[in-house]
């Protein structure tokens, strides 16, 4: 299998990566690097300095004392991207409010998707609440990719996480395209969970009906349907465990009345447990 003659990213064009230059952004600079080369995009590597509430003198001193100190790593990948034929730009900007910068930066820069590191794999009672990933995610851009500290991706096996809410029927029609543009792309697993025995019958529906419209349009790709019951975030992480798969995929924050899966908690749940990449998806 050559890794570089996927994407798991569709066409995407620009790639933003925000970056706190400590290791757990590690694994999201390789890969972001990688998908630069897989899609032919250009890469923006992106780190956001806090600053406090103050004066304009002082916020620019801080800026500028953080370039210094961040510059060799921003070399680095300049270099990494230059070695891998990748056209990158690095920047670095200050705010108050770090995850509104790295949203407005992919927004003036027209960024197909934001890529983003993971501290470490979240307890169960933990719900990244606090994280700089978490809250970029919730303020709903496009395409939000996490990836844990040195995850590889192969690009043979993706899990959709399905409810009925206009994210989710996105997120389904990013996965069904996906065969377009990625040759190595062998399974995929769309998932569909009921909080009570009754809601059963309408997930394994829901699921069904998604796997048989991809079998008619990619009879090359291997579709499974799988539904539950109880907690959403569980019935994913564990089936995403069991199969190995390379990315998650699910609806972002606005959820829909049936069966109200993807609320922010679920999402969340998803990106901060999951062994493998999530790609959050927004419409």
């Amino acid at each position: 299998m050559n890794r570089f003659s996927t994407s798991l990213l569709g066409e995407a064009k620009t790639l933003l990566l925000a970056t706190d230059g400590s290791i757990f952004s590690d694994g999201a600079l390789q890969e972001a690097i990688f998908f630069g080369q897989a899609c032919g995009a250009r890469l923006i590597a992106l780190h956001v300095v806090k600053i406090d509430v103050e004066s304009l003198k002082s916020a620019n001193a801080r800026v500028t004392r953080a370039q210094q100190e961040i510059a060799p790593y921003m070399e680095d990948i300049r270099k990494m991207a230059r070695d891998s034929g990748v056209e990158c730009e690095t920047v670095v900007v200050g705010s108050s409010v770090p995850e509104h910068a790295i949203v407005e930066q992919a927004r003036m820069r027209e960024a197909d998707v934001i890529i983003m590191g993971r501290h470490g794999r979240a307890g169960r009672l933990y719900l990244m609440v606090g994280s700089m990933t978490s809250k970029v995610i919730g303020l709903g851009f496009p395409m939000v990719l996490m990836l844990p500290k040195d995850f590889t991706m192969t690009g043979s096996h993706v899990l959709v996480a399905v409810d009925d809410s206009p994210n989710s029927r996105l997120a389904v029609e990013e996965a069904l395209s996906l065969g377009i543009c990625c040759v190595t792309l062998e399974r995929l697993t769309f998932v569909a969970v009921a909080r009570r025995e009754s809601g059963l019958p309408e997930a394994e529906k829901m699921v069904e009906d998604i796997c048989a419209r991809g079998r008619e349009k990619w009879p090359r790709i291997h579709f499974e349907a799988v539904a539950g019951v109880g907690h959403a975030s569980n019935i994913i992480v564990r089936a995403a465990e069991e199969r190995n798969v390379d990315m998650i995929m699910i609806g972002g924050m606005v959820s829909g009345p049936l069966p109200k899966m993807f609320g922010g908690r679920v999402t969340k749940e998803v990106c901060g447990w999951a062994h493998c990449a999530v790609l959050v998806v927004t419409a």
